[in-house]
């Protein structure tokens, strides 16, 4: 992997941030990696206050968390991916960044207690079980059986947070959000929405 002269991510546009990874990696970025912009202004509503503890659900490289974490040093970013490649690159990121508020986890997120997360990002991770063209790579088990499975289990979920619990969503659809969840904030054409459980 590359890192900068300052031997850190740079913050600036995608396009530099990206360069902390393999070619093979920077490919993916404009579809499977969420734009800093993007990150930006989700981490801002999921981490309004200091002490906020926000999960990314399939954090892939690390990029929502170590972006939001540079910019919101007083709230902790957590991600977890089950793809060790990924998570590897992740936690290489996060030595290069030197950040000391977001961490990476290796699994499934079905194994993961998320009690304690204040706010939930989620970049639709699920939907490469439905397509068979642009997935990352074939080291995992793909099928619409799983899709449902993922996508019911993160709906119950999200029905048992707390009143107060805070949902970024990127390329989801409304319909897969229970509706004691408040759509409070659209932004990016509408792609990203902002929730509050009510």
């Amino acid at each position: 992997m590359n890192i900068d002269s300052l031997g850190s991510p740079s913050y600036q546009n995608d396009d530099s941030f990206d360069e902390l990874f393999s070619p093979r990696i920077r490919k993916l970025s404009k579809v499977h990696w969420t734009p800093l912009s993007v990150v930006k202004r989700a981490a801002s509503f999921l981490a309004p206050n200091p002490g906020c503890k926000v999960i990314d659900i399939g954090s892939g490289v690390g990029k929502f968390c170590l972006v939001a974490a540079y910019y919101y040093p007083h709230s902790e970013f957590h991600g977890i991916e089950q793809r060790m490649s990924l998570h590897t690159a992740a936690e290489y990121s996060k030595e290069v960044s030197g950040l000391n508020n977001v961490h990476f986890m290796y699994g499934d997120f079905t194994e993961l207690n998320l009690d304690g997360y204040t706010g939930i990002y989620f970049y639709n991770s699920f939907a490469e079980n439905l397509y068979t063209f642009g997935r990352i790579d074939n080291t995992i088990q793909h099928s619409p059986s799983l899709y449902n499975y993922y996508a019911n289990y993160l709906y119950k979920i999200l029905e048992e947070k707390p009143v107060g619990t805070r949902l970024t969503t990127y390329h989801v659809s409304e319909n897969e959000i229970p509706i004691c969840y408040n759509l409070v904030e659209t932004d990016f054409d509408q792609h990203l929405k902002m929730w509050i459980k009510r």
